[in-house]
């Protein structure tokens, strides 16, 4: 995806495709830290602002409450994993910030058996001075639920 239109020539688009590429790589880097249960990992790409809408409709309102609700999950489920499959990138023509759609996948092993979930997500992305892209909120929309504890 490229960015969005640009009067100021071609030269913002091959910026918006690194800033693209930069958002996708932290996604991933964010995906690997999940799936190896490294807390801090995950919560590296998150913004000190952080808020997240979840998959139950709770509210996550900082990087330490996710953090937490990430800690829990793993020790509650120690194949619990999250997986966030970016579908589109934008980044607005300036560059200061960007919007990503795309699928999410979380499942793991209960009691009762294998359980699995999933749906969309958008989440919305800012450049810090320093040049990272992080997550300032992210939004998770279940449209799947397999297994124990499904209605």
């Amino acid at each position: 995806m490229t960015a969005l239109s640009n009067p100021s020539g071609a030269s913002a688009q091959s910026g918006a495709e690194s800033d693209e590429a930069r958002i996708r790589a932290a996604r991933a880097a964010s995906n690997r830290a999940i799936a190896a249960h490294d807390v801090a990992g995950a919560l590296a790409v998150l913004d000190e602002g952080f808020h997240a809408a979840i998959s139950s409709g709770a509210f996550r309102t900082s990087r330490e409450e996710m953090g937490r609700a990430f800690a829990e999950r793993f020790e509650a489920f120690p194949d619990a994993v999250y997986v966030r499959t970016p579908v589109t990138v934008e980044v607005e023509a300036d560059g200061a910030v960007a919007a990503e759609v795309g699928e999410w996948v979380g499942s793991w092993t209960t009691e009762e058996g294998p359980f699995r979930t999933g749906g969309r997500y958008a989440a919305h992305w800012r450049k810090a001075a320093d040049g990272r892209w992080l997550i300032r909120a992210e939004l998770f929309v279940p449209l799947f639920c397999e297994g124990p504890g499904c209605s």
